[in-house]
């Protein structure tokens, strides 16, 4: 089968499509025949070995997919061949096959293509539990999404009209700020302008932000901060502006905010209960179709490093998928 191999942490330049081994399955296993994979921030930074973990090389990345069922070890069930399902693995999705744990896998609703499935789980579970179960956001509230236009942000503007949210989202461009209009959000910030903080003042009516969404992180989390409303919460997703700034700490006094931390890795681990949950609404929003994800640009296997490319240059609207089966 062919898969992406990385050989040494450098560019994505550097990785290459080879052929492989198809995986065996074990027990408790299901091999799936991919036919979609999404390329994600942290994707990127795994290849050139700049995350927290690092995967013994060669390895594949990619860990969210979508197929069918190829073949299932004996003990499993739920999963007969053909089945179309969606996961997450730590590794090895940019490859024609996988084989997961079935834990890993959920039948992928009728109707739901392939391309929607891999560019769904992570984004649409770290927003849902991120404002449903650490910010409890509520119905009229005012939710402030910083890079609005990138995976994850556009996920929260959909997930926050849902809640009943008033949705301002912050991007950068004209083009990042009409794509999250066209998704939801209700009024828009160009967070470039030294005034911006004015505009969302003027917006929200003095109250500022109940929630803020922030997968950016950088200097614009601490601007944010300053424009929180009493008793708001700011949701820490991730640095994709590279840096990671240090909180005055008589920020949260004077403002009377709260700063919140999510990780997605640690949600299965810490709150089972509540991923469950959160999982089980997104599948009813999408079985009634409440819920229309957001699917990027899609590119063919053979182009999977412009897929990195457009993903790390942060021109990118939505998240990135590249089409294999």
């Amino acid at each position: 089968m062919k898969a992406v191999v990385v050989e040494q942490y450098d560019s994505t330049d550097n990785a290459e499509l080879k052929e492989v081994e198809r995986p065996e399955v074990s027990a408790g296993q299901v091999r799936v025949r991919i036919q979609a994979a999404s390329v994600g921030f942290v994707d990127g930074l795994k290849v050139r070995g700049l995350y927290q973990t690092k995967d013994p090389l060669p390895f594949t990345p990619g860990s969210e997919f979508a197929g069918v069922v190829d073949e299932a070890a004996t003990d499993v069930r739920g999963f007969a061949p053909g089945t179309p399902v969606m996961g997450m693995a730590r590794s090895g999705a940019l490859a024609e096959y996988i084989a997961v744990p079935a834990a890993a896998l959920e039948v992928l609703p009728d109707g739901v293509a392939p391309e929607v499935g891999a560019s769904f789980r992570a984004n649409y579970l770290t927003s849902l539990y991120a404002l449903s179960e650490r910010a409890a956001l509520r119905e009229g509230e005012n939710l402030l999404v910083l890079g609005a236009a990138g995976g994850v942000g556009i996920a929260a503007v959909q997930l926050g009209k849902l809640l009943g949210a008033r949705v301002i989202a912050a991007a950068s461009t004209e083009q990042k700020r009409q794509f999250a209009t066209r998704f939801g959000a209700d009024a828009t910030v160009d967070y470039t302008r030294s005034d911006w903080r004015d505009e969302l003042k003027t917006l929200t009516g003095g109250h500022g932000a109940d929630v803020i969404f922030d997968p950016v992180v950088g200097d614009l989390a601490l601007q944010a901060f300053r424009s929180i409303a009493s008793r708001g919460r700011q949701l820490v997703i991730g640095f994709a502006s590279g840096a990671i700034p240090a909180l005055p700490f008589n920020l949260p006094l004077l403002k009377g905010g709260t700063l919140l931390g999510v990780d997605l890795a640690q949600i299965p681990r810490r709150e089972p209960d509540a991923q469950s949950r959160v999982l089980s609404q997104l599948f009813t929003w999408l079985k009634e179709k409440k819920l229309n994800p957001v699917v990027g640009k899609v590119f063919a296997f053979e182009d999977f490093r412009d897929a990195f490319k457009t993903m790390q240059t942060r021109s990118a609207l939505g998240k990135m998928v590249v089409r294999i089966g």
